[in-house]
C-alpha cells in the first residue's frame, strides 16, 4: 500500500528536478559557448599573451553606442596588455544579463563590466563575483547596494538640468503660441535601466524648469518604455503618438529611444509640433538634427567611458581598491554645431 504514495511523491518532485536540470544544462551550454568564443579569440591572437581577461556585458545588443564604449575599452585594454571580450555577439543574444553574469563567474574571468540596475538578482550575482575574487565595474546603470568596485557613468543630475534648460529653450523658440494649455514635457524611461539614475535625471529636469520657467505652465511627466526588444520599444513610442496627450517635448535617454522617437515624428507627421531631445550621435540622429527633426542630442564620451572601465579594474587589481565613481564627459549637439560632427569619423567633445 505504500508504493503508490512513493510514486506520487516522486512525481511531485519531478518538476523541481527538471527545473534544476534545465538550469544546469543552460549554464553548461552557455559555458561551452563562452569557451568556444574564447577559443576563437585565442586562434585570432595566436602568439599574444595577455595579463588579464575581462568580460563586458550589456543589456542591449551591438548598438552604435555600445560599440563605441567597447572600442574605447579595447583601446585602453591593449595599452595595459589586457584582453576584453564583449558578450554582445550573436552567440550570446539569447541570454539575459543575469545569465551572462553566471557564465562569466563560472568561467573565472579576471574582471566583469556590466550594465546593472537595482534588482536583487543582479546584486546577488555581483556580490557572488566579488566573493569569488572577480572585481565588477557597473557601467551606465549602477547597483548601489552591491559589492561592485566602481561605477562608470554620467553625472545624472547635471544631465537632467541640461535637458531641462534645452526644454525651456524649445519652449521659448517654438512654443510661444501655446497659451491655452500647459506645455507637456515627457521623459522616456526604460524598465530595465537603473531607476535611481533615471529619477535623478528627472529631478534635474524638474528643478531646471522650475527655476527658469517664469509664469509659463509646464507639465513634466514620465513615460515607461517596454524595453524587451527593439520592436517593443518602437511600439511603446508609437503608442505615445497614437494617444490623446502627445507631448510637445520628448526627452530620450538612449540611442534606440531617440531613433524610434525620430521615426515616429516623421511617420505621424509631427515634425515641428513635437520636439525631440535625444542622446548619442549615430548617423541617423545627427542627420535628423541637421534636418531640424531632432532639436538636440547629448553626446556622451563613450570611448572615455569604456577606457574608465579598464582603468577601474586595473587599479583594483594593482592596489586592491579604486575610485567609487568615474564620470564621463558630455557635450550638446544642436543645429549650430552638428555640421562639425557630420564631417568627422568619430565625434569628439566640445572642449
Amino acid at each position: 500500500m505504500q508504493a503508490p504514495k512513493k510514486i506520487f511523491s516522486g512525481l511531485m518532485l519531478l518538476p523541481l528536478f527538471l527545473s534544476v536540470a534545465c538550469v544546469v544544462f543552460t549554464v553548461m551550454m552557455a559555458g561551452y559557448v563562452l569557451w568556444f568564443y574564447q577559443g576563437g579569440y585565442q586562434e585570432e591572437t595566436a602568439g599574444d599573451v595577455y595579463d588579464r581577461y575581462y568580460i563586458m556585458i550589456t543589456q542591449e545588443g551591438k548598438s552604435a553606442f555600445w560599440q563605441s564604449v567597447y572600442s574605447g575599452a579595447c583601446e585602453r585594454a591593449l595599452e595595459e596588455n589586457v584582453y576584453v571580450d564583449w558578450l554582445g555577439s550573436d552567440q550570446m543574444q539569447g541570454y539575459s544579463v543575469e545569465e551572462q553574469m553566471e557564465i562569466a563567474i563560472a568561467s573565472g574571468v579576471d574582471g566583469i563590466i556590466v550594465t546593472a540596475g537595482e534588482n536583487e538578482t543582479l546584486r546577488e550575482l555581483i556580490d557572488r563575483a566579488a566573493e569569488s575574487g572577480i572585481p565588477v565595474v557597473t557601467l551606465y546603470g549602477d547597483s548601489t547596494q552591491s559589492a561592485r568596485c566602481s561605477f562608470v557613468g554620467v553625472g545624472s543630475y547635471n544631465l537632467g538640468r541640461e535637458y531641462g534648460r534645452q526644454a525651456l529653450k524649445i519652449m521659448r523658440e517654438r512654443l510661444t503660441g501655446v497659451t491655452d494649455r500647459p506645455i507637456k514635457v515627457t521623459l522616456l524611461v526604460n524598465s530595465y535601466a537603473n531607476s535611481l539614475d533615471q529619477n535623478i535625471i528627472y529631478s534635474g529636469i524638474q528643478e531646471a524648469i522650475e527655476q527658469e520657467r517664469g509664469d509659463a505652465a509646464i507639465e513634466v511627466s514620465l513615460q515607461s518604455v517596454d524595453d524587451t526588444n527593439a520592436f517593443s520599444v518602437e511600439e511603446s513610442v508609437r503608442d505615445i503618438f497614437l494617444g490623446e496627450n502627445v507631448p510637445d517635448i520628448l526627452i530620450c535617454l538612449n540611442e534606440l529611444n531617440t531613433t524610434c522617437a525620430y521615426q515616429a515624428v516623421v511617420d505621424y507627421n509631427k515634425v515641428g509640433s513635437v520636439s525631440i531631445l535625444g542622446q548619442y550621435t549615430s548617423d541617423t540622429i545627427l542627420n535628423a538634427i541637421d534636418r531640424n527633426v531632432i532639436y538636440a542630442t547629448v553626446n556622451i564620451d563613450t570611448p572615455q567611458m569604456g577606457g574608465f572601465c579598464i582603468d577601474a579594474l586595473q587599479e583594483y587589481h594593482e592596489l586592491g581598491y579604486t575610485s567609487q565613481y568615474f564620470t564621463a564627459d558630455i557635450s550638446l549637439i544642436t543645429k549650430e554645431n552638428v555640421d562639425a560632427y557630420l564631417h568627422r569619423e568619430e565625434p569628439e567633445s566640445d572642449e
